[in-house]
């Protein structure tokens, strides 16, 4: 569309904000509607004003607890009542869009950094990066605590804020040095304590996915993060989205027995043979060693056609059966069919076919839409 393109221009609007030299701010056309917009008289009002505000949250500081007189009004069941806290936090966003700071654009050769600090009821975070020793902020967030997490000590309050940080600006942060700076010096420790409580190793395990230094920073030195996360809010809120405690496609391996392949697996690696066995059964050990092959981190299977196939655990064996056989890609076939595409997908597990037959009898759609055959009839009887 050439009516909207524009070339050789110092500034422009782009998606509602203003990019220039200076950075991104606030589209001032936008922002002049709603500054002449009077106090809402009904919920729908209040839903149009918090959606336009809403679009330049990132700008805002603290702007779910500036909103949250008007956001109760939503809740159902709530009577409209526009009291004299609505519209204190009405005016008070209006003056904040009008005041909006500018926020720099990222420079991916630099180097990121996040400023952290947890109170008794939230967290604070703030992105930006260092340009001629100045600090210029790139994204601001906080987040108010469920009630499990307020229970947390110091130490995971202040390592969760940093979990918080990283699951928020993972996009960013991917591939690039961040530096960490928290108001908790025993968080740089963590790193290296192996006595620790399984949900601090937990988060820290996670963190590994990042190219992090953690650096030590006093509360008064660390005054916008600091701020951000020691707002006072009495009513507590469950019906927010929860801070997440893990990455979307980060999951951790919870061995909940030994998989079927150990004994296999140490011998390929270390040449180890289990001392409770017999001597036919380390001579078939033995024999069936020579169709896998270890190759770190996994031990793949040779099969008759001469193909490597991973060997998994039963419960990864569940997940992939459901794939092969339920999914809108399965097709929902027989048990012979079902173990083929298993094959055929590269996994293999020792009791592959009598699951699939055991995964195929179980399953609750091919059961009700399961073909009868002459063989299902009654014999039929002369009357």
């Amino acid at each position: 569309n050439w009516e909207k393109c524009h070339f050789m221009v110092t500034e422009g609007i782009v998606l509602g904000h203003k990019i220039s030299h200076k950075g991104i701010e606030v589209d001032l056309a936008k922002v002049e509607v709603i500054e002449k917009l009077p106090p809402p008289i009904n919920v729908r009002g209040i839903r149009s004003f918090l959606g336009h505000a809403g679009f330049y949250r990132r700008f805002i500081k603290d702007f779910s607890m500036i909103a949250r007189p008007l956001s109760n009004l939503l809740n159902k069941d709530t009577p409209f009542c526009f009291n004299d806290s609505c519209l204190k936090a009405f005016e008070t966003l209006k003056a904040r869009l009008t005041s909006a700071p500018i926020i720099t654009a990222p420079d991916w050769k630099l180097d990121f950094e996040l400023m952290c600090d947890a109170s008794d009821y939230a967290v604070g975070v703030v992105l930006g990066q260092r340009r001629a020793k100045t600090f210029h902020a790139i994204h601001y967030v906080s987040k108010v605590l469920n009630e499990a997490q307020i229970n947390y000590a110091t130490t995971e309050k202040e390592l969760l804020a940093i979990v918080f940080a990283l699951e928020n600006f993972r996009s960013y942060l991917i591939g690039s040095k961040v530096v960490v700076f928290t108001d908790h010096a025993t968080i740089k420790y963590l790193l290296t304590k192996p006595n620790s409580k399984p949900r601090l190793i937990r988060w820290i395990l996670l963190l590994q996915e990042f190219d992090l230094e953690i650096k030590d920073k006093s509360g008064k030195e660390n005054l916008v993060a600091d701020h951000l996360s020691r707002l006072i809010n009495d009513e507590v809120t469950m019906k927010e989205r929860e801070i997440l405690e893990e990455f979307p496609d980060e999951k951790l391996l919870m061995v909940q027995e030994q998989p079927w392949f150990a004994d296999l697996a140490n011998f390929k690696v270390a040449g180890v043979i289990p001392e409770d066995f017999t001597w036919h059964q380390k001579k078939k050990f033995l024999c069936d060693a020579t169709y896998y092959v270890w190759d770190d981190p996994h031990l793949f299977k040779i099969g008759s056609d001469g193909l490597l196939r991973r060997c998994v655990s039963r419960e990864e064996a569940k997940s992939i059966l459901w794939h092969c056989h339920n999914s809108p890609y399965g097709g929902h076939f027989n048990r012979e069919r079902t173990a083929a595409k298993v094959l055929q997908s590269g996994f293999y597990w020792s009791t592959l076919f009598k699951d699939a037959h055991s995964h195929a009898k179980q399953c609750d759609s091919c059961q009700r839409v399961g073909v009868i055959t002459r063989k299902h009839e009654m014999l039929l009887q002369n009357m």
